[in-house]
This record gives structure tokens, sequence and C-alpha cells, in this order.
């Protein structure tokens, strides 16, 4: 099994989204039963999605033919990123839920997996997603309470987006680990950890 474990918190070791990945990932890879690749979008500051910085094969990249050197480094690493997706059983992604929505590093990281012709295509029928052959697993952390039975649900932008991003390239398998309520107190903050921990116990392997 290849699994790929990527991180978006800017919070370091402070981070709840970083502590329930690594939980997960531990989980999962057993006894180095799992080839683990690590991206943490924070540390390597990754750009955003530019003409530039797109995939090869993303037809974006045409209208920027000629790079320097370092423009060149940064798309082969975004050519590394999307075959790091392409290769991987199991992808597992800790979601910080900022200002609404994901992590800046965490859309540009998306934005070069999104390629037309690689992980989906528009065919007579409309879209079709070319990578639905894995499992995804959100580990999502927010600051309040934004669940379907709540007044801030039609304002929760993270899931929604990446449930939707995923499934449009095809993904159908994805779990999710949730930690919320982080910034109402203390109490709450250690019951949505300890829910989210018990969470992961139940995972399957």
């Amino acid at each position: 099994m290849k699994l790929l474990h990527v991180d978006s918190s800017i919070t370091g070791g402070r981070s709840v989204t970083r502590e329930l990945t690594a939980l997960i990932v531990r989980r999962l890879a057993g006894e180095g039963a799992a080839a683990v690749t690590y991206r943490d979008l924070v540390a390597e500051e990754l750009p955003h999605f530019t003409a530039a910085t797109a995939p090869t094969a993303h037809p974006m990249s045409k209208a920027a033919p000629v790079l320097d050197a370092a423009q060149q480094a940064r798309r082969t690493n975004s050519d590394a990123i999307l075959q790091e997706f392409l290769d991987a059983d199991v992808v597992v992604i800790g979601v910080p839920m900022y200002n609404f929505s994901i992590p800046s590093e965490l859309k540009a990281w998306f934005d070069r997996l999104a390629v037309p012709g690689v992980t989906f295509r528009y065919g007579a029928a409309g879209p079709e997603g070319l990578a639905g052959n894995k499992r995804v697993i959100l580990a999502i952390a927010r600051g309040g309470f934004y669940g379907a039975d709540t007044a801030r649900f039609s304002a929760e932008h993270a899931e929604s987006f990446l449930r939707a991003g995923f499934g449009f390239l095809g993904v159908r398998d994805i779990e999710v680990v949730l930690a919320e309520g982080l910034n109402i107190d203390e109490h709450t903050k250690g019951r949505a950890i300890a829910s989210a921990r018990d969470a992961i116990g139940q995972l399957a392997a």
C-alpha cells in the first residue's frame, strides 16, 4: 500500500490536525506495511497555482513555456505532487478550517491535482473523474460548530470543498475524522480531540 500524508496547518506543534493525521498514518501504516510519502505544505511554502507552477501535463502550463531555473524547480515539484497523488492508494490530509475554508497552501496543492485529461475529463455525458481508485481520509479541525444541524452550516467551506473536489476527480471513498468546537473552551476542546482519537481507532486499517 502506498500512503500519501499531507499536512497544511500553520500552527506547528500546537496543531490538532497534525496530531490526528499522524495517528491515522500510524494506524494505517502499521509495522512498515505501507510506503509513506509526506508533504508538509507549510514547511515547503508551496506557491500559488499559476501558469509557471502548473504541472507539465496541465494545459495552463503552455502559457509559460520558458522558465528560469527557479521556476523550473517549482514546476518539477508540481509534477511530483501530481504523481504522488496518482500513485497513492490512501491519502491522509490534515484540514484546519481557516476563515470558513481550507488553508491557501492546501488549495494550491489541490490545484495541482485537477489536471484535465489526467485526473478528470469532459465527455458527452459531462465531467468524468479519472482518479477514483483511492481512499481519502480528511482530518478536519474547526474552532466552532458547523454541522448540518447548526446555524453556521452554510458557512462551512472546508469539508464541503474537498468532498466536491475529490468527488469531481472520481474519488468516492472519502472518510472524515472531525474535531470541532475547539475554540469554545478547554473542556469542549478536550472532548472533541478525544472523540476524534476514538474515531481513528475505529478506522479500517
